[in-house]
């Protein structure tokens, strides 16, 4: 019984985590798309990385080639991964690869030099949703249509033991 009590507990911390960090997320990409960011900030990110001596040279290659090359497509894709991690996270869905994406994502913000001061705490969610996956998926989308298809019928499963642990 303690352990389940525990295991529960568990499962409303991590999963409060999940959806804190997806909430946040959602924000930065509202936030940007109500700003109306485009194509002209990826050239403002492009430009501060190659006049900031605190952004490492393999970083500055990454934004001229990359994000300079195609500045109108990151100016709406930015935004779009930021409401998409946002709402996996809140949802629970993919939470694992959201979870991994959200700290690369922060990761490459902070080479950029583009830190906030939401940043180390979404980084610091998004490494303990990833470490406790299985604990933060527990109340989520994904695992209550699981049990409902589990409950209707006992043999078929979605998705294999291992793979669920993923999602």
């Amino acid at each position: 019984m303690m352990n389940r009590a525990l295991s529960l507990v568990a499962s409303v911390i991590t999963g409060a985590a999940r959806v804190g960090l997806g909430i946040l997320w959602l924000n930065e990409g509202l936030f940007k798309l109500k700003a109306g960011f485009d194509g002209a900030d990826i050239g403002l990110v492009v430009d501060s990385t190659v006049s900031n001596n605190r952004v490492p040279d393999f970083f500055e290659a990454f934004t001229t080639t990359f994000l300079g090359g195609a500045p109108g497509f990151f100016g709406w894709a930015i935004p779009a991964l930021e409401v998409g991690l946002g709402i996996a996270l809140i949802v629970g869905v993919l939470t694992l690869p959201a979870a991994l994406m959200s700290a690369f994502t922060l990761l490459t913000y902070w080479a950029a030099d583009q830190l906030i001061d939401e940043y180390p705490i979404m980084l610091a969610l998004s490494i303990v949703t990833a470490v406790f996956v299985v604990s933060a998926s527990r109340l989520s989308v994904t695992t209550i249509v699981e049990k409902l298809v589990h409950r209707k019928k006992p043999e078929t499963r979605w998705f294999s033991a291992p793979v669920r642990r993923w999602l």
